[in-house]
């Protein structure tokens, strides 16, 4: 898999595929159970007073900006096949690292949080340190500032490709 762009997000198929279904379903069913709600709160009368109404419009708007995420990370998606085994690291790949000055290990998915699972942290290959590590190779030392400014220092363990 090449380089990523600014902005592109890997994501497996299968992720697309779940965010699309997600997607299909806000604009489809859930934005007309709102739409249903809103029109029955608003036939109670007053809308000053009707948290019913307040709530279902503060929903909607909630709905609204997923889709918009929705929308925009499906456009930017690079659907891709699981990265080849060859040890560097890259978007799609299960990652351990050390954290030289404390000792810390951690195992993490380098790529788009959609396609987090149960137990495993994901972080974005924009992030600081995704972009320290993307393109170095198991063994080798990298370092990069963290948003708090503080400089660290990380070895690359292991990098295999994310099997899901």
């Amino acid at each position: 898999m090449t380089q990523q762009s600014a902005g592109t997000i890997w994501l497996t198929q299968e992720a697309y595929d779940k965010l699309q279904a997600e997607l299909d379903d806000l604009k489809g069913p859930k934005r007309q159970e709102i739409i249903d709600r809103i029109s029955a709160a608003r036939d109670e009368g007053d809308l000053k007073e009707n948290s019913g109404y307040h709530a279902a419009r503060d929903e909607q708007g909630k709905q609204e900006a997923r889709i918009r995420q929705l929308e925009d990370m499906l456009r930017r998606a690079e659907v891709g096949e699981t990265p080849p085994d060859d040890g560097v690291v890259e978007p799609g790949m299960k990652v351990t690292v050390k954290f030289v000055d404390f000792g810390d290990e951690e195992t993490f998915l380098l790529g788009a949080r959609e396609i987090e699972e149960e137990g495993l942290t994901v972080y974005s290959p924009q992030s600081a340190m995704g972009e320290a590590i993307s393109g170095h190779k198991v063994g080798e030392k990298v370092s990069y500032t963290a948003p708090n400014g503080k400089e660290i220092s990380i070895e690359i363990l292991e990098a295999k490709p994310f099997t899901g």
